[in-house]
């Protein structure tokens, strides 16, 4: 069975195979995926959905749908709407049956999305291919920043189902942390970012009154000669008179 069905490329490939029973699926055939059942179960999935809104599929069928992952929507959106495909074909396939989804990553506004990492993934990886992404937009750009990557590659990842009953999901969570409330950073680390937020000129007392209310100082007696032992010891660290600055380059 294929979801997203595009140019037609993957029933062609059935047929070459001599694969009689497969399905191919998609809005531009009727069949919505976020509200429709999957006629039928399977031991193999195949799907292709959009690149959130990279390319607009409206324009292709000439005619707009709400349930199009390609419409112009927040990322947040269109992750938890292919969530909901990705499980529902999950939940289709026999025992022992995969899903090969094929994604690419997206770039926005300087903004790198990584759509495999931040949607969720039902059962076993068992396969992760990286393949080359022909006819891609940044083929047809120059940029002036010689040091810019562009977007040249795809995801394949091939998800098996192991259990009947059970099933298993993995998803990632973002979670931002203060480094003051971690004891788990070195007093390097803390003092390179007290320079940094001190516009990369501090006296030891300046330094020290940061510090000396982080974590990592709450059971130390010695935090201005810890602060003093590591500036004097580390080559990141330079002295002007009385001041310190940074010196990484």
């Amino acid at each position: 069975m294929k979801y997203s069905v595009g140019g037609g490329t993957g029933k062609d490939v059935a047929i070459e195979l001599g694969i009689t029973n497969s399905l191919h699926l998609d809005l531009n055939n009727g069949w919505n995926a976020l509200i429709d059942e999957i006629p039928s179960g399977a031991d193999f999935i195949f799907s292709h959905p959009p690149y959130w809104d990279i390319i607009k599929y409206e324009k292709q069928r000439k005619k707009y749908s709400e349930y199009d992952l390609s419409n112009n929507m927040p990322y947040e959106d269109f992750i938890k709407k292919l969530d909901i495909v990705n499980e529902k074909i999950y939940h289709s396939l026999i025992n022992g049956g995969r899903h090969a989804i094929l994604i690419g990553d997206v770039r926005k506004k300087g903004q790198y999305f990584s759509i495999i990492k931040d949607m969720k993934w039902y059962g076993e990886l068992e396969s992760h291919i990286i393949k080359i992404q022909h006819n891609c937009m940044s083929n047809n750009k120059i940029y002036n920043d010689s040091s810019f990557i562009p977007i040249k590659h795809e995801h394949i990842l091939v998800f098996r189902k192991n259990m009947i009953w059970i099933f298993s999901q993995k998803s990632t969570i973002n979670i931002k942390q203060n480094i003051m409330t971690i004891t788990e950073i070195t007093w390097r680390d803390l003092i390179q970012a007290t320079l940094e937020y001190l516009k990369n000129k501090a006296t030891i007392d300046d330094i020290y009154n940061i510090l000396s209310k982080s974590k990592k100082a709450e059971n130390n007696n010695h935090v201005r000669e810890k602060i003093r032992q590591v500036l004097n010891s580390n080559n990141n660290f330079k002295k002007y008179g009385n001041q310190w600055c940074l010196s990484i380059t």
